[in-house]
């Protein structure tokens, strides 16, 4: 072989390096522009997971009350993930809303611990989407009954992929049986178990709010209060911090704990980045 085949051979080697080299800088220069973009962004939403049986419908009167004591109203955007990892969008964020409502809910919303899983793998399929297409850095969550469940099971199985581009601040879960229908806190059920063995993988940023209803003294009317209580067996030396919080007076059983006043002061003052100036409701023309 002589030297000029071998300078052919060369050269090709060289041609065929640089035309695959160009999808990954194309590649490398699209996430550096992402993660640029995502680094500037002051969208700060508060993402919304409803119980068992409930849709993304479950909230419309939470943030309809909301929005009638804040000078600026927030959208909401809702996701259905099917059985099939589908995604199923409706509503939208507001250009200039920098702290809009998302809400995600299944079509597959039975209970139980193995569902509880899987919609925790659902939720994370949309929260990847939300991430590509929302390029948010921080976020605050909520859920009510299961949907607390459910963010538990995803931040300690799901979460840390997204540790390093979006943080979350704040969970707030409301009337989340951490164990079930069990009254015995010596009994704990096993997904009471599987989240005490990993809540080491918890952020430890995280602030958690533990919110209940006391309808009576011992639940919320189907919630046992003691069930609510061992999320501290979860959250308690692993977080920044865990407060937790008994809603009594009207509205204190569980179905009827999102659209609970003291629920809606407490959302206001915790997951909303400030505390927003009230309006006088009936000046408003569009309410």
């Amino acid at each position: 072989m002589n030297k000029n085949t071998n300078y052919k051979w060369l050269l090709g080697l060289v041609v065929i390096m640089i035309i695959l080299s160009i999808p990954s800088y194309s590649w490398m220069k699209k996430e550096n522009n992402t993660r640029a973009e995502r680094s500037k962004s002051l969208l700060s939403p508060v993402i919304m997971v409803p119980g068992s049986s409930a849709t993304t419908e479950r909230f419309n009167q939470l943030i309809s009350q909301l929005n009638k004591t804040t000078v600026r109203r927030h959208s909401v955007l809702k996701i259905t993930v099917s059985r099939e990892a589908k995604l199923s969008y409706s509503g939208s964020i507001k250009k200039n809303d920098l702290e809009p409502f998302i809400i995600i809910g299944f079509t597959d919303n039975r209970d139980g611990y193995a569902n509880i899983k899987k919609q925790a793998y659902w939720l994370d399929i949309a929260f990847d989407s939300l991430m590509k297409n929302y390029k948010f850095n921080n976020f605050n969550a909520f859920g009510h009954s299961n949907g607390g469940l459910i963010w538990t099971y995803w931040l300690e199985h799901y979460y840390s992929q997204y540790d390093s581009d979006a943080k979350i601040k704040r969970l707030m879960t409301l009337g989340t049986p951490y164990n079930f229908t069990e009254k015995n806190i010596a009994n704990r059920t096993q997904m009471l178990a599987d989240f005490i063995k990993g809540r080491s993988k918890l952020p430890k940023s995280l602030k958690v709010y533990s919110l209940t209803g006391g309808k009576n003294y011992e639940s919320d009317g189907i919630v046992p209060e003691s069930s609510v209580a061992a999320g501290k067996f979860i959250f308690q030396n692993q977080v920044k911090a865990y407060t937790a919080i008994i809603v009594t007076g009207k509205q204190a059983d569980h179905s009827e704990l999102p659209q609970n006043k003291q629920v809606i002061q407490v959302i206001r003052q915790y997951l909303l980045k400030k505390p927003n100036k009230s309006v006088k409701t009936n000046k408003r023309k569009d309410d």
